[in-house]
């Protein structure tokens, strides 16, 4: 992806008034570099700030952000899991992020009864595939394991990657970071598919491990 931090005064007016809500979310440590440029984040704020995972809550208080949570799973799910966002009738959320992306997180906060404001701090563009990159793909002959942490990933990688290349990887194992990741990706056709315990690399890799152990002949 392309990133691109937004600089317009309608942009930095509306993170400034949502850095006032009960409970703002930070979905990346791109939303909050991007928020960094537009305000001060270092400032004493109102409300809990929360962050996907370890990496955005680093960026938050390199920028001097204080009482930053996030979860210990670092995902959409592990942050919606989070006590500060179970119930919230009556709280405004917002929501400093990017076009697309996390696609859970805001119908989820407004199902609970968030009143809810979304931010858009920086604009992700997608790249097409390298030409020598796919050919690169074409001629691995080793058997391939893919691990899914992203549904916009997964959108780029059918919408984009030549058909031959796509056949392959839909009949090779793909480690799913969620079972929502895994239920998507059987929509797009992938057949062998192992659910990780989360989305960090250790998680998938012991996930992909614990797939091959139980087929390996005795």
């Amino acid at each position: 992806w392309a990133l691109r931090a937004r600089d317009d005064a309608a942009t930095r007016f509306a993170l400034i008034q949502a850095l006032q809500a009960d409970r703002v979310v930070f979905t990346s440590p791109a939303a909050a570099h991007a928020a960094a440029r537009l305000a001060s984040l270092s400032e004493n704020h109102p409300g809990q700030w929360l962050a996907v995972g370890a990496g955005t809550a680093a960026a938050l208080r390199h920028h001097g952000a204080m009482a930053v949570r996030s979860p210990e799973r670092m995902d959409s799910e592990g942050l919606l899991g989070l006590p500060e966002l179970a119930d919230l009738h009556g709280l405004s959320v917002a929501l400093v992020t990017a076009p697309g992306g996390r696609g859970l997180i805001a119908p989820t906060l407004d199902a609970r009864g968030a009143a809810l404001q979304r931010v858009d701090v920086y604009t992700r563009s997608p790249l097409r595939p390298a030409p020598r990159a796919v050919q690169r793909l074409r001629r691995q002959t080793a058997p391939w394991v893919l691990a899914l942490s992203s549904a916009e990933a997964l959108g780029w990688a059918v919408s984009q990657l030549p058909d031959d290349v796509l056949t392959r990887l839909r009949g090779s194992l793909l480690v799913a970071a969620s079972a929502r990741l895994a239920e998507l990706a059987g929509a797009e056709g992938f057949t062998r598919i192992q659910v990780a315990q989360g989305p960090q690399p250790l998680q998938l890799a012991q996930a992909a491990r614990a797939f091959v152990t139980a087929r390996a002949p005795d």
